[in-house]
């Protein structure tokens, strides 16, 4: 998960504060990060109940980004605030012990400064995995989308490259997106074919609700031959969500890396998921620094 083991030490402190925790998980057993109705499972839900045992209080967790229905992640951040102490192998072990199997804490520390989970982090980083197999994949079901029409990953990175600097996302947000600007700087994106799997890897300072899936689905009809490579561009001009097509399904999305300053001494995430970790360098895998060419407006996660 992090580019350097972590040792689960008993000789330091972490609390009273602000505290911050990196974590993993499956998003196939679950409707979503955020809270829900009673009986519906979430993210949250699970890791709030999880967080509270070992503070030995009631909490209140801030996270990176949501994630919707279906949808995982190999390296979320979220905080919280405690005047309970604990040392890092506590809060790991104990709260993973009150955790479903499906997530995974894997550190803990102190949040430093005015450290926000959400408004400190300088960017978010997805990977869209597609099996793309003329036979449906059966043990990975549920953790890769997957095509059985053949995808040209070139056709569809040279496609992509309309897309990436500041613009006006309208024609890739969920119609019930509740973000106040469609306005995002897409820092870059590139899709890239590794055996069975086209991976779509795209990295913003936030995006838009159902943003890279409606991505997705778009290179995807590109890449099978559907529609024209310029296609893209058009769509993103359009600025109507009616003109991009499908959304893909969430299954293949994961949040895998969320950058924040150095001082702010949070982990930097080696990018997964770990079963494609292998096929990607370690240079592929490690955090992309931002370009930090000129933007007019940077805006949270929504």
């Amino acid at each position: 998960m992090f580019l350097e083991t972590q040792q689960l030490t008993t000789d330091n402190a972490i609390g009273a504060g602000r505290v911050a925790l990196a974590f993993e998980y499956d998003g196939r057993g679950f409707h979503g990060w955020q809270l829900q109705k009673s009986g519906v499972r979430s993210v949250e839900a699970e890791l709030t109940q999880a967080v509270a045992k070992v503070a030995d209080h009631p909490v209140d967790l801030v996270c990176a980004g949501r994630t919707d229905a279906g949808v995982h992640a190999s390296y979320q951040i979220a905080h919280f605030d405690t005047p309970s102490v604990r040392n890092l192998r506590s809060w790991v072990m104990g709260i993973n012990t009150a955790l479903p199997e499906d997530i995974s804490v894997h550190w803990a520390g102190n949040g430093v400064g005015d450290f926000h989970a959400r408004f400190s982090a300088t960017y978010r980083r997805y990977r869209y995995i597609i099996y793309n197999h003329p036979v449906r994949p059966g043990i990975q079901r549920g953790q890769v989308s997957w095509t059985f029409r053949p995808l040209d990953a070139e056709r569809m990175h040279d496609a992509a490259q309309a897309l990436a600097g500041e613009h006006d996302f309208s024609s890739f947000r969920a119609a019930g997106c509740q973000s106040r600007t469609p306005i995002r700087f897409l820092e870059r994106i590139s899709v890239t074919r590794k055996r069975d799997f086209v991976v779509i890897d795209v990295q913003a300072n936030a995006f838009l609700h159902h943003m890279v899936r409606n991505i997705a689905g778009a290179l995807m009809a590109v890449g099978s031959g559907k529609q024209r490579p310029d296609w893209i561009h058009e769509i993103l001009v359009a600025r109507d969500r009616r003109a991009a097509g499908v959304t893909a399904p969430p299954y293949g999305l994961y949040l895998v890396d969320v950058g924040y300053p150095d001082e702010l001494g949070v982990p930097a995430a080696e990018c997964g998921p770990g079963f494609l970790r292998p096929w990607f360098s370690r240079t592929e895998n490690r955090p992309v620094t931002p370009t930090h060419i000129h933007v007019k407006q940077r805006v949270p996660s929504q």
